[in-house]
């Protein structure tokens, strides 16, 4: 017997299901009320999808990637090599995916000549760009990165827009939207033109 039946007695022990008027209807109304209420409630606190528009992470990511990102109430502290979807309003409305090269506390360089990124006076191994970092937007160096905020680039060094940009600068951690941890879907790749679907994944720290 299920929910959608009542039982009713009947002479000598016998027994007729009479089905109740608007119970299936109501049953399955609150059950998509409840999963659009789980949807809401994990694309607000928990994590949410993502699409990555143009070439400035490079080749980690692609133009059209879709990805996962953990949303800065649960992402927890940011770290050097962290990729970050971040609001700055006073360079675009839009949020922008970047890497996290260093954090509040920290002072980076920039050797515009060799292409050479420093933290704290050591040179940055960056297995993960797509070339070393040429391009000088504005921004002054050396830079200590203000605490409870961090410095953002690109991997796609020489076209990125990011914190050496100054209208972007140092991010605040509060506008920080959250960390994009895995890979869920590919766009195409910007040499061949192809989707490749083993690319989906856990995202690459640095």
């Amino acid at each position: 017997m299920n929910d959608l039946e009542q039982e009713l007695p009947q002479g000598d022990g016998e027994k007729t299901i009479e089905r109740i008027p608007g119970r299936e209807l109501y049953d399955w109304l609150r059950a998509l009320v409840t999963a659009i209420l789980i949807i809401v409630l994990t694309f607000t606190f928990v994590a949410r999808m993502m699409n990555v528009k143009g070439p400035s992470m490079i080749p980690t990511l692609q133009d059209g990637d879709r990805l996962l990102v953990l949303n800065s109430l649960l992402a927890g502290e940011y770290h050097r090599g962290d990729i970050v979807i971040a609001r700055k309003k006073s360079f675009s409305e839009d949020a922008i995916v970047k890497r996290v090269i260093a954090v509040g506390g920290q002072t980076v360089d920039v050797d515009f000549n060799s292409g050479t990124v420093y933290v704290d006076g050591t040179a940055q191994e960056e297995t993960y760009i797509n070339d070393r970092t040429y391009a000088f937007e504005g921004t002054e160096f050396p830079l200590t990165v203000p605490d409870g905020s961090v410095f953002l680039m690109g991997d796609n060094r020489n076209m990125s827009t990011d914190s050496r940009d100054p209208r972007i600068g140092t991010v605040d951690t509060r506008y920080l939207v959250g960390k994009a941890v895995f890979l869920l879907f590919p766009g195409n790749d910007s040499i061949t033109g192809q989707r490749d679907m083993s690319r989906i994944g856990v995202l690459n720290k640095g």
